[in-house]
């Protein structure tokens, strides 16, 4: 499986795989699809940051999957943590799709010299969580109750993987 930097051909792609996790799943807390134009405005900030946007094709170029980070707050002095994102095409989870773009962002994040990646998880989400302990992020919280879709209460975990051995922030990029 090839893993590759979205492009703007991805974007109807990515926008399908986006709004079936809005209407079908707790992956996205957002209950409002949206439209290419908001997908084209998300790729191009992350672009503009130099943050990645990955793919997985299909032959035929049928997006499968994609992931991205960006920054975890917006406050400088959050600068070296990252949020990632991975979202699957429904009907082909399981295939181990994740499995690969997860060390993908992570060496990514790596070489641009952020120094902690974070992951913000349904709470009931089993497959994610061990996902991410297989790749070294480790459960740094809980959040009871803190979301709300399809008329349940959703709780959060937070997990967080160090991407560097820095002993002190000075050594920033």
């Amino acid at each position: 499986m090839q893993i590759l930097d979205a492009t703007e051909a991805d974007l109807p792609g990515i926008l399908d795989i986006y709004n079936d996790a809005v209407r079908n799943s707790t992956a996205i807390w957002n209950e409002t699809l949206v439209d290419l134009e908001n997908r084209r405005a998300w790729w191009q900030g992350r672009v503009a940051q130099g943050y990645p946007v990955l793919v997985t094709r299909e032959d035929d170029g049928t997006v499968l999957a994609y992931a991205s980070f960006g920054d975890w707050r917006a406050f400088e002095g959050f600068r070296l943590t990252v949020e990632h994102s991975i979202y699957v095409r429904d009907g082909q989870r399981g295939r181990g799709i994740a499995s690969q773009l997860l060390p993908a962002l992570i060496g990514r994040a790596r070489a641009i010299g952020k120094h902690v990646m974070v992951a913000g998880i349904e709470s009931g989400n089993a497959a994610s969580i061990q996902l991410h302990t297989r790749n070294g992020f480790r459960i740094t919280g809980e959040m009871p109750q803190v979301g709300v879709k399809f008329g349940n209460w959703l709780d959060l975990t937070f997990m967080q993987l160090t991407l560097d051995t820095r002993s002190a922030p000075e050594a920033d990029p």
